[in-house]
């Protein structure tokens, strides 16, 4: 289990999250809803250890997040992998080697940086690639891609990291609405079909009743609400938004267009199998 207790972050004079406890099961899918500055990328940045909290704590199990140092921190952010608005890729590498980077923890700095990737790991992350359809652009760079392709690239990347729990901060804020229904489809499955525990920051509140099983709303860096979509009342929603609050409760629920097929079993079998 994934816990803050009491987590805050500060910048000068303004909190950027202030006072946030949080109990996240296994294998939840958690949308992290509000408006843009709300603090919903400050507390995916303080789970990843990206940013150092003022004060609180982070705790996985037994394991004090916020105290760890060296190695064991860079294993954390290995089994808490990030997927960014921007998609992180390098545009000059094709794609396979970018799934590749995923596996940076898992090889010694010498191989990684000479490229000498195994045989294993190469089949890994074709097998990430073919189970999100981008198995046929393993040889192109990735700047050559749409960005909805980019960032199926990006959730590959993660999965191979082989995590435990999946971040993704606004991962669908730059994309169309098809790319953006083929990305959330791409999360679902990860989260279905792995366990894999994701915590997936979004504007949209449309996407998040239809894709999350639980909805943390925040506030000036509050949590203001808790629970499932439809515990979540319109009023709540008005003090989330604000005066965007008209653009998400006009529209019915988008629903999952169908979820993207992703070979069965843990993605070190599947790799295998390819």
């Amino acid at each position: 289990m994934l816990v803050t207790e009491n987590l805050t972050r500060q910048y000068g004079d303004r909190r950027a999250l202030d006072g946030v406890s949080l109990r996240i099961e296994p294998g939840s899918f958690v949308g992290v809803i509000g408006r843009s500055g709300a603090g919903k990328s400050t507390l995916l940045r303080l789970l990843n250890r990206l940013a150092e909290p003022t004060s609180g704590r982070i705790l996985h199990g037994t394991t004090d997040v916020t105290a760890l140092t060296g190695r064991r921190l860079r294993d954390w952010r290995a089994r808490c992998a990030m997927i960014f608005q921007q998609f992180n890729l390098v545009g000059r590498l094709d794609v396979m080697t970018n799934v590749l980077m995923g596996r940076l923890s898992h090889c010694p700095s010498h191989r990684s940086l000479l490229r000498m990737w195994s045989e294993a790991d190469r089949a890994m992350a074709l097998a990430a690639l073919d189970g999100f359809d981008m198995g046929q652009f393993a040889a192109i760079r990735a700047d050559q891609l749409s960005g909805g392709q980019q960032q199926r690239v990006a959730i590959a990347r993660a999965l191979v990291q082989e995590p435990e729990i999946i971040l993704a901060d606004e991962p669908v804020a730059s994309l169309d609405p098809r790319n953006t229904r083929l990305v959330m489809d791409a999360l679902a499955d990860v989260n279905k079909r792995y366990g894999i525990t994701v915590v997936c920051n979004l504007h949209s509140l449309d996407l998040a009743r239809a894709y999350c099983d639980r909805l943390v709303g925040l506030v000036a860096g509050r949590v203001v609400f808790d629970g499932r979509g439809f515990d979540l009342t319109e009023d709540v929603a008005r003090r989330l938004y604000g005066l965007e609050a008209g653009e998400v409760l006009d529209d019915e629920p988008a629903l999952p267009v169908g979820p993207m097929p992703i070979p069965t079993g843990p993605i070190r079998e599947a790799a295998v199998v390819a």
